[in-house]
C-alpha cells in the first residue's frame, strides 16, 4: 500500500484526483494520479474508484495501491554515446548532437537521445509514460538536426517542476544560428503566429489556420560577406512552438542554411539546417537555484566561421564573449 488517506472536512467535495495529488505531494501530478485512478489503483471506503472526477466527501477513506511493476522497456543495441554536461539526483542535462531524433517515432526507432539516455541511466526506465510511451523523462524537445542543450527530467517530482516552468515561459533559452544573407538590423523581433502549414503537413506556417502565439528575439552576433553572405545570429524565443525559430526566420527571408525544409536547401551550404541550442537556464527543481548550462559551439558551426575569417572566439553579445 503506498498511502491510506482520511478526507478532512475542508476537503468536502474536492475531486478525487485533485484530493490525492494534493495529500501525497508534488511528486504526484494530478495527471500522473489520474492515470493510476483509471487503472484501479485508488479505492474509497474499500471500492475502486475509476473517475478521477469523482467528489470525496468528510470522512472518506482513500487507499492508493502501489503501481505493479512494469517491464523494463527493450534497450536498443543501436545506443550512441550521449555528451553529459551535467547530472544529479533530479535531472541530467546533456549536448545532443545533430542527426539524434529525441525519442522513438516513425522512421526512427532506434538511435535516439531516449536510447543513449537508458543505456548510461538505465533507472529512467521507470520513468516511461502510461501506455508503453517511451519518452522517460522528456520534458522538452530539439529538431533532429538541431544540436545543442537538453534538460531531461530524472525523477517524477523534477518532470513535474520542469514542465511547469516550460508551460511558464519562465526557462531562458539562447540559441546561435547562421541564416542565409546579411541580415540588416541589429535587433529584431518577430512576432508571427505559428501553426501547422495549411496545406504540407510536415511544415509549421506563419500562414496557418490554427495559429499560435511565436515570439522571437534576434540579435546579429557577425556578418559574413565572402565567400557565401550569411550571418551569425542569436535567437531567445518566448515561447517554444515546433520550429518556431526555422519559421520565423525564413519569414524574414534569411532561413538558416541548410534547412532545406523552409529554405529550400542549397549544394554546399552547410550539412545541415544551422541551428544550435546553446544555453538553457532553469530553476533546479529540488534547491530552487537558478542553473545555467551551456553547450559549445560544435565543429560545423566553427568551420564554417573559420572559413569566412570569423575568430569564434572573439565573437561578442554586446560587451560579453560569446559563451563557447
Amino acid at each position: 500500500m503506498l498511502a491510506e488517506l482520511k478526507v478532512a472536512p475542508d476537503h468536502e467535495r474536492m475531486r478525487l484526483d485533485v484530493f490525492v495529488s494534493t495529500t501525497l505531494g508534488a511528486e504526484y501530478t494530478r495527471s500522473h494520479v489520474a492515470r493510476m485512478i483509471k487503472a484501479g489503483l485508488v479505492s474509497v471506503n474499500g471500492a475502486p474508484s475509476s473517475r478521477p472526477s469523482s467528489p470525496v466527501h468528510a470522512g472518506d477513506s482513500v487507499a492508493v495501491a502501489e503501481p505493479p511493476a512494469s517491464e523494463p522497456p527493450e534497450i536498443s543495441s543501436n545506443a550512441p554515446p550521449i555528451e553529459v554536461l551535467h547530472a544529479d539526483a533530479e535531472i541530467i542535462v546533456v549536448n545532443k548532437p545533430a542527426g539524434m531524433t529525441v525519442h522513438p517515432a516513425p522512421g526512427h526507432h532506434d538511435g535516439t537521445l531516449v536510447d543513449a539516455l537508458l543505456a548510461r541511466f538505465p533507472e529512467l526506465a521507470t520513468m516511461a509514460e502510461a501506455g508503453g510511451v517511451l519518452r522517460p523523462g522528456i520534458v522538452h524537445r530539439l529538431d533532429k538536426d538541431t544540436s545543442g542543450v537538453m534538460v531531461v527530467a530524472r525523477t517524477p517530482f523534477a518532470k513535474a517542476s520542469l514542465s511547469a516552468q516550460f508551460k511558464a515561459r519562465t526557462v531562458k533559452k539562447v540559441y546561435v544560428a547562421i541564416v542565409r544573407g546579411i541580415v540588416a538590423r541589429d535587433q529584431l523581433t518577430i512576432a508571427q503566429a505559428i501553426g501547422r502549414h495549411p496545406t504540407e503537413r510536415k511544415k509549421m506556417s506563419i500562414h496557418s489556420h490554427t495559429p499560435r502565439e511565436a515570439v522571437s528575439n534576434v540579435t546579429v552576433i557577425a556578418r559574413m560577406r565572402e565567400p557565401t553572405p550569411s550571418t551569425l545570429a542569436m535567437v531567445l524565443p518566448e515561447t517554444g512552438r515546433t520550429h518556431q525559430i526555422r519559421v520565423h526566420l525564413a519569414s524574414i527571408g534569411h532561413p538558416c542554411l541548410g534547412d532545406a525544409l523552409y529554405g529550400g536547401k542549397q549544394v554546399g551550404e552547410f550539412p545541415r539546417h544551422a541551428l544550435h541550442a546553446m544555453e538553457l537556464s532553469i530553476d533546479h527543481p529540488r534547491t530552487h537555484e537558478r542553473r545555467t548550462f551551456v553547450a559549445p559551439l560544435p565543429d560545423d558551426f566553427r568551420d564554417f566561421l573559420a572559413s569566412h575569417g570569423v575568430d569564434f572566439q572573439q565573437l561578442r553579445i554586446g560587451d560579453e564573449l560569446l559563451r563557447r
